[in-house]
């Protein structure tokens, strides 16, 4: 009996922390294969540890999140050809997999070796593509990085912590994502913010780049048209106001249409040739007149 209430308790919690999105997903045609996994709440010595060692202090929102759970993963599949093709995956790491970014410098690494802290060549860095964009993160020491979610290797969400003094406690932190070619792109200011955005966009592939200047790849868009069309179509209009820039505009009667031809200019004779001819014209006209008479 007991057993069957503390399931039915998680059951609950579950819910309310996926926000029903593993019902909804159940119900898209073609979907199969949703697994939410079940992870314990974190400790709270847990969370002061990592506090302590990074020497920061994890946003409110956060730290609720891991005292409810410690991470979250949520995968989905859709069924191709009698075959099942994994497709959505949600992910936050737990505390213990809230890696730095930026490892320490191993003693047995060479003096001169490259780091990306040599991509830190511009004094006042902002984000990809953007001007007007908040100041992008370091990856030097006036920025402190966490891993919050791999992307499957299409890039890192990433908690950062910017405007870094060495020995001192850092409070303040935004949600970025840093892409496959090493360019920050902001997303949210809050962990809230951006774990309903993960939600809304169902975890498909490459939704982070919704926020990058070139947005997924074609495969991926694909995908966002099929699964999530309203939300799609809304952010490429956001993206353009036509909303219709990324597609193709061809018109078939324009395309497969006869082209006139354009008859060719005749050639001029040469010069002389026109005088021969203006001085046989006027023989011959002389000839009709004595004729005549």
């Amino acid at each position: 009996m007991e057993e069957t209430k503390d399931s039915l308790t998680f059951k609950g919690v579950a819910e309310r922390l996926t926000l029903g999105i593993a019902r909804i997903l159940e119900s898209m045609p073609g979907v199969v294969d949703v697994r939410f996994a079940e992870r314990e709440p974190a400790e709270k010595r847990s969370l002061l540890s990592w506090e302590q060692k990074n020497t920061c202090i994890l946003p409110e929102d956060l730290r609720d999140f891991y005292l409810t759970a410690d991470g979250f993963t949520l995968t989905w599949s859709v069924k191709l050809d009698d075959e099942c093709v994994p497709l959505g995956c949600m992910m936050i790491n737990s505390v213990a997999r809230l890696f730095p970014l930026l490892q320490p410098v191993s003693l047995f690494s060479l003096p001169n070796a490259p780091s990306l802290a040599d991509l830190d060549w511009e004094e006042n860095s902002t984000e990809c593509g953007s001007e007007q964009a908040p100041a992008a993160p370091h990856f030097d020491s006036r920025s402190r990085i966490f891993e919050l979610d791999s992307c499957g290797g299409n890039g890192k969400v990433c908690l950062v912590y910017k405007n870094c003094t060495p020995g001192v406690v850092a409070q303040q932190s935004e949600i970025w994502f840093l892409d496959r070619s090493l360019c920050w792109h902001f997303l949210t200011a809050t962990f809230t913010s951006y774990y309903r955005l993960m939600i809304t966009h169902l975890g498909l592939p490459e939704w982070q780049y919704l926020f990058t200047p070139y947005g997924p790849s074609p495969q991926a868009k694909q995908w966002a048209s099929l699964y999530q069309p309203l939300t799609f179509r809304s952010e490429l209009s956001l993206a353009d106001p036509a909303g219709d820039s990324y597609f193709n505009k061809l018109d078939p009667t324009r395309a497969f249409k006869g082209k006139t031809k354009v008859p060719a200019p005749k050639k001029k004779p040469p010069a002389q040739c026109i005088l021969g001819n203006t001085a046989k014209s006027q023989g011959s006209t002389g000839r009709h007149s004595g004729t005549k008479r």
